[in-house]
């Protein structure tokens, strides 16, 4: 079961360089076994709203939510002192931390871009890379 970064969908939906090996992950992968915090599901919002690419996002939540049965995932408030226990310990960003104890708590693998969390007990694996094993 995978947690998705928020710069794997990005990545895809701006139909960025490694919008193909995102591709074929999202198309292997069952969408049961995948999951999205509402943090990168807001920011994913933001940045395509920024980009006026609101078309772009509906069709995100068709695919993702209404179609797919990718899992929307949170914290709750009490997860904010492990959060903040997490960036002091790895010196990550806070969204990169949501995502981290977001896949700790629910013992997820991160799929992500972001080599921020190879320093990280957890580590991380890119979409191919999962692929493979």
């Amino acid at each position: 079961m995978y947690l998705v970064d928020t710069n794997v969908w990005l990545e895809r939906l701006l139909d960025q360089t490694r919008s193909e090996e995102i591709g074929r992950f999202l198309e292997t992968i069952s969408s049961e076994s995948l999951f999205i915090t509402d943090f990168a599901f807001h920011s994913i919002g933001v940045v395509l709203n920024r980009l006026n690419q609101k078309e772009v996002f509906l069709q995100f939540i068709q695919d993702v939510f209404v179609n797919g049965a990718i899992h929307l995932i949170h914290l709750e408030p009490e997860d904010m002192m492990r959060l903040v226990h997490v960036i002091e310990q790895f010196k990550l960003d806070f969204d990169d931390a949501y995502q981290y104890v977001a896949a700790e708590k629910l013992n997820l693998i991160i799929i992500s871009l972001d080599s921020d969390f190879d320093n990280t007990e957890r580590k991380r694996k890119t979409p191919a890379e999962a692929l493979k094993g």
